[in-house]
Parts: C-alpha cells; structure tokens; sequence
C-alpha cells in the first residue's frame, strides 16, 4: 500500500502552514481534504492556501469544481486517489491536509453502502423538501435517527436525504450502520497527526481569523458569486461565512448580528470537528507549535 501523511484538526488552527512545513520537510505535495476549498471564486470564506503558501508547496483538489456542480466523498475519494497516486509516481510523498473528517475517512477505509438508492422514496423525499424545507427534513430525521441527525449540519440537505432513505429503504438507522462497520478495511498505509489547542486559545483565532476575512472583502465575494448567477440556496453559498453574508445581504439580520453569528457558528462548527477527530483512537496528537515532533514521526513512519 502506498505510504500517505495526514494532517487533520479543527478549522483555524493552522493545518495549511503545519502540512506546508510537512511537505517541504519530506518532498511532499499537498492533497486537499476540505469540503469548502473545491469549490472555484469562493476564496475568502473558505481560506484556501494563498498564492504564497501555493508556492511553497504543490497543492490538490482545491479550487477545481465549479459552485453548481454536485461534489461528495465518493467523488472526493476518486479525485484524491489519482492525486495521490500521480505524486507518488513522481516519486513524492503524498500529503493529505484537511478538517472535513468524512472525506478522510472514506479515503483511507472506504465509503460505507448498503442497497442501491430507491429512487421512488429519494424523490418523495426531494418533493418534501421543496415543499417544507430542509430544516423539517431534519427534524424529521431526529425523530427516527437522532445520532445522525446529530452529526449532520441541518444545512447539509445530501447527507439529510441519505440517512432518511436509508431508513425508509432498510428499516434500520444508518449511525446504527455505521458503528457496526469496523473499518477494518484500510486503503493506504499512513500516519494520521491530528492538530490541538486549548478551546479558548482556539476560538479567539478563529475570532480574529473572521475578522480578516471580513476585511479581506467576504462580503464582496458572496456579493459577485450572486451577481455571476449562483444562488443562495446553492449548498456551497449556504455553508459557514457564506450564508451569515446572505442574511445580510437579504436584511435578514444588521452587520453586527451577521458577524456575531459567523464567529458563534464557526466556533461550533470548530467543535463538532473536535467531536468528531477525537473519536479516531489512530491520531496522534501535537500542538501547532511542535512540528519538530511531527517531523520526527513522520521520518519514522517513512523509513
């Protein structure tokens, strides 16, 4: 199997410069597991690499998919396959850099299926969600797959309609699916290095780091998008920075409330992350700061 480096962690800790160092320390390319910096003109709010560190280190799969388009883990997991396997061919060492955990996951196990889609009960589904929206979808999903429902985003309207058809369809709870799956099976050999902080420490970055975006022109950024034809109810222009722009866009909420609840969300959304990675017994956990440490075992993990 081939040998990959991870790097994971919460967003705004540092993962882009940490695997940029990773990279040049062992003539690495970076491949990209980040839901949100795929997509192409939204660069602001989703913090993709600047043309510095692009420079510094050969990045993938970021910036490539256009806003419309229909993206998911089983797509990431085919585009991250040849990524890796053209950086080892040049005889390199692959270097995958992210916080979306599911795309990680399925890299390196697979992505959990069962029967095919029943196409019958996905389009009941999609009329149900035109007609009542996505958050009584969710809701829904709650009452019959509360630990789903939990560790979905009520805005995340694919991953909604999965676990409620896999329920209507098997009569079983896909988190009930998914924990009796052991992932046993591994696609790569790698060491996962997971990034750490004090919660504190970490939100007031993430706090300064909205504030950046902001002056760096998020908000003209949401404005072009929408003048260049992309919608806000697109699921990328609904995601964390994107949809608090809209609001105010719409006069849904006042410039201070906006900014108040991209911080609050981001925070959350830094903490289910959290939730998620410290459920991995295989991270190995170090502080932004010890890179030393992390270069060390990842020489060790490669010779």
């Amino acid at each position: 199997m081939k040998k990959i480096i991870i790097i994971c962690g919460p967003t705004g800790i540092g993962k882009t410069s940490f695997a940029i160092k990773i990279a040049r320390s062992f003539n690495g390319e970076i491949v990209s597991a980040d839901s949100m910096q795929i997509y192409k003109q939204m660069n602001i709010g989703t913090a993709k690499p600047d043309s510095e560190e692009l420079n510094l280190a050969f990045h993938h799969l970021i910036d490539f998919i256009d806003p419309k388009d229909n993206f998911d883990a089983g797509i990431y997991v085919k585009a991250a396959d040849t990524a890796i396997t053209n950086i080892a061919r040049k005889g390199k060492t692959p270097v995958v850099a992210g916080g979306t955990g599911l795309y990680i996951r399925a890299l390196l196990h697979g992505l959990l299926r069962s029967k095919p889609l029943n196409e019958k009960t996905v389009s009941q589904l999609e009329n149900e969600l035109k007609e009542r929206g996505n958050t009584f979808l969710h809701k829904r999903l709650e009452q019959c797959d509360p630990e789903a429902a939990g560790s979905i985003h009520p805005n995340d309207v694919f991953r909604t309609l999965r676990a409620l058809e896999f329920f209507l369809t098997n009569n079983q709870k896909i988190s009930d699916w998914q924990n009796k799956h052991n992932f046993n099976d591994q696609r790569y050999d790698f060491i996962k290095i997971g990034l750490y902080m004090e919660r504190e420490k970490l939100y007031e970055r993430i706090n300064k780091r909205v504030d950046i975006m902001l002056n760096q022109g998020l908000l003209k950024e949401v404005v072009t998008l929408i003048e260049n034809g992309y919608s806000l109810d697109l699921k990328p222009m609904q995601s964390i920075g994107y949809k608090h722009m809209g609001m105010f866009i719409n006069n849904e909420v006042d410039w201070d409330e906006a900014v108040r609840l991209l911080k609050r969300d981001t925070r959350r959304y830094a903490k289910r992350q959290f939730t998620w990675f410290n459920k991995d017994k295989q991270i190995i956990w170090v502080k932004p700061s010890e890179i030393e440490k992390a270069k060390q075992l990842v020489k060790d993990f490669l010779t």
